[in-house]
């Protein structure tokens, strides 16, 4: 890591009422005693100063924060400036900085610092990047936790059992069995079995990780002129999709973002199912097929005069659409609306809410998994498998459990290659 001086616009862009400039270094005491004009300043304390550039000129009037290493976000000195919010502002004490010798960071270099500092592991580092991708409150809750330690505590506590169990497992081969505990071998073995199960468990929830972080995925499909695209505009608040009787008028996915109960849903509303010689309509029906396939629940739609199939998938709702056309509701398993009158549509909103929250079923609880994380956690969970396969041979028993331990490590950033931090701070923005 380099000693420099890094600057960065930590509030959100364009015109506002403050910006929030953060800058982050070595020995910055001096700097900050320049901005506010004064020598003898109490550290975390407001000040309000005239910030000038280097020939006296006013660029802004601004609230002034110093934060000294390594009490502070990176770990290193940290200044905050709160400027006003206008580009013309920003720019130019951005231009001021850069005279002082400093740069502009760049993406998540604040938390690549705060993680050499031992401020953050790359656990925490993935649940702030869940935390400013937030768009509801689920999602709110599910990174702020896993931000705030969550993860990180579960991660350490299985690493360092694992390099407990592999240091008893090579201790069994040159140490006596009067010198170690007793039943030190189907010790270890319960504790691996007990790190493997609950590693698998974790695995099984990444569904429920992968949906709070990128959203529920709710596909409508069915044949053409069911009325998919009335019950997506229903659900949308909104004319989104064309809704027309004439077949096949759907083309492609339409999708929309819905929150509900502070759950993101990625609503797609798909093209009708039917044989087609219509090379642009064929196109948008292998579009549905890829759709369903990736759906976590799927709102299987049809009207009265269709036969709705029986053999249905937790995952699945079927809606009878079109009710006020029906001369009798019989069809067993189906929901019955019509988004003309309204009749229905709160029952199906209803199941609709039931399904979420069954997919959701303690994710309070649950590891904030991403692709990275899923594969070590996969590779530290197959080592366990391998370590358990060995039975009493305990040289290969240590050696599995051990590389297990080193994938939990690569989780955490304790043990990790260059590219790996690349990938992981590159998500991040400016000024985090």
């Amino acid at each position: 890591m380099n000693n420099e001086t890094i600057f960065a616009l930590s509030s959100g862009h364009g015109k506002s009422g403050v910006a929030v400039l953060r800058i982050s270094g070595n020995s910055l005491h001096d700097t900050f005693a320049s901005f506010i004009k004064k020598t003898d300043f109490q550290n975390r304390h407001a000040y309000f100063c005239n910030l000038t550039d280097n020939d006296g000129e006013l660029i802004d009037q601004c609230l002034a924060i110093y934060f000294p290493a390594p009490y502070s976000f990176t770990g290193e000195d940290v200044i905050e400036l709160h400027t006003h919010g206008a580009p013309a502002v920003i720019n130019k004490a951005f231009e001021y900085l850069g005279t002082l010798g400093m740069r502009m960071a760049a993406p998540g270099e604040f938390s690549r610092r705060a993680f050499y500092n031992n401020k953050m592991d790359l656990a925490d580092v993935d649940g702030l990047a869940a935390l400013l991708d937030a768009q509801t409150d689920q999602q709110r809750k599910h990174a702020l936790k896993s931000m705030l330690g969550h993860d990180s505590d579960i991660y350490n506590n299985w690493r360092d059992s694992m390099i407990e169990i592999s240091a008893y497992a090579a201790a069994m081969l040159d140490y006596s069995p009067d010198d170690l505990p007793a039943n030190i071998g189907e010790t270890i073995k319960v504790r691996t079995e007990k790190l493997y199960s609950e590693m698998d468990t974790a695995l099984k929830n990444y569904r429920t990780s992968r949906a709070i972080r990128g959203g529920i995925n709710v596909t409508l499909v069915g044949e053409t002129n069911v009325g998919k695209s009335s019950i997506f505009n229903y659900l949308a608040g909104s004319n989104r999709a064309i809704v027309s009787d004439i077949a096949g008028t759907t083309r492609d996915v339409v999708s929309i973002n819905l929150d509900i109960d502070g759950f993101m849903i990625n609503l797609s509303d798909t093209a009708g199912l039917r044989e087609t010689n219509d090379k642009i309509e064929s196109i948008g029906i292998e579009r549905t097929k890829n759709e369903i396939e990736n759906a976590d629940i799927i709102i299987r739609v049809y009207t009265p005069d269709s036969v709705a199939h029986d053999d249905l998938h937790d995952n699945e709702i079927v809606v009878i659409n079109k009710s006020d056309t029906a001369t009798k509701q019989d069809q067993k398993n189906a929901i019955y609306t019509s988004v003309k009158t309204g009749d229905g549509m709160d029952k199906f909103m209803t199941t609709l809410r039931d399904k979420i929250h069954k997919i959701m079923d303690g994710a309070e609880g649950s590891l904030t998994i991403n692709a990275r994380t899923k594969t070590l956690l996969e590779s530290a969970r197959d080592e366990l498998a391998h370590a358990l396969a060995a039975g009493e041979n305990y040289d290969i028993f240590a050696e599995h459990t051990r590389r297990a331990a080193d994938a939990i490590g690569k989780i955490l950033g304790t043990i990790t290659a260059a590219e790996v931090l690349d990938k992981t701070f590159g998500q991040l923005c400016l000024g985090k």
